[in-house]
């Protein structure tokens, strides 16, 4: 019987916490990647095995890893928001790189290194309506610092030879335990709607549960090198999301508010600058203006469809259902 044992980085996050939950499911030995000092929160199944790693000690790195000999890894920590630029190459670009070199040589039994990137890596390509679907073959123009830095984290994985990597571009994944676009749900729980931009704007969800589905897909059946976009397969106006979240609450009262671009970039520019001055990240912020001013997030999954066997359980409807059910479960509202 083939070994499985599996190094989940970012396990403490959102996306990592039910890699390993799902990984445990399927028996395998599970190794949960923390940092110092990480909340260990969901991470309470005595089965879990910790590992501390700082990406940033690429040294350090291989030393850590010795020994392990890693069948399989799931690279899931990353920089969402950062205060700098700079700061996201070094967390989600550097970062990466370390830990693919690192496992290139310390990992001789590694069968797949799968490393969730983003659909932020494509940009506002496709922009002029009627909107196609974004491929993997695009010519990628993020127009992020995350994106940006997420483009030169795969750059780095290609030219690691021999390095059996497969790369997983979601597009905005949503569930329990997330915190974005929970703040969509508190908002609308306080009586109020913000959308941004007049145009039409055409949107796609993941539900966590789905791409941990494909995670799991990519490690028995990806094609090493290849970069999967994943969605739930639908596309959803941009009220969609707002008036299901709405319906699951009630029906309550609601304010809302349609912000010109103009006006998001004011306030998202106020809002870079009152982070950089106070050392404090807001949700409103320079590079949140460039994904929320984005009007095509179509993404074409069919790769991930025929070749990895991919089959998205959750449509928008029966994701927000589940998603807002913990959140009243969990007292987040």
């Amino acid at each position: 019987m083939l070994e499985k044992r599996i190094l989940i980085t970012g396990a403490s996050g959102f996306i990592g916490s039910f890699i390993v939950e799902e990984a445990l499911k399927q028996g395998f030995e599970t190794w949960a990647a923390v940092r110092k000092g990480s909340s260990r929160k969901y991470l309470t199944d005595k089965r879990i095995h910790f590992i501390e790693l700082n990406l940033a000690d690429a040294d350090g790195l291989k030393t850590r890893l010795a020994g392990h000999d890693f069948n399989y890894i799931v690279h899931a920590a990353g920089a969402t928001k950062c205060l700098h630029a700079d700061q996201f190459f070094s967390v989600n670009t550097a970062g990466t790189a370390n830990l693919a070199e690192a496992a290139r040589q310390a990992c001789p039994s590694l069968r797949r290194f799968v490393f969730i990137s983003s659909l932020s890596v494509c940009g506002p390509v496709r922009e002029r309506r009627p909107y196609t679907e974004i491929t993997a073959d695009d010519e990628p123009r993020p127009d992020t610092a995350y994106g940006r830095s997420k483009l030169a984290a795969e750059r780095a994985l290609d030219g690691i030879e021999g390095l059996p990597f497969i790369v997983l571009r979601p597009t905005g994944v949503y569930g329990p335990r997330e915190k974005d676009y929970f703040m969509m749900a508190q908002s609308i729980s306080r009586h109020v709607d913000f959308a941004a931009g007049l145009r039409p704007q055409d949107l796609t969800f993941i539900y966590i549960k789905d791409l941990v589905q494909a995670v799991f897909l990519a490690l028995d059946r990806g094609t090493c090198g290849r970069r999967y976009l994943l969605s739930d397969g639908n596309v959803y106006a941009s009220r969609t999301f707002s008036d299901l979240i709405r319906a699951e609450l009630g029906n309550p009262w609601l304010l809302r508010l349609k912000a010109p671009l103009w006006l998001l970039r004011l306030i998202t520019a106020a809002g870079d600058a009152f982070g950089k001055a106070t050392g404090r990240m807001t949700a409103l912020n320079n590079d949140k203006y460039k994904i929320m001013r984005q009007r095509n997030w179509r993404c074409d999954i069919a790769p991930a469809v025929s070749e990895l066997g991919y089959r998205p359980r959750y449509d928008l409807s029966r994701g927000v259902r589940e998603a807002v059910e913990w959140y009243k479960e969990n007292k987040w509202l």
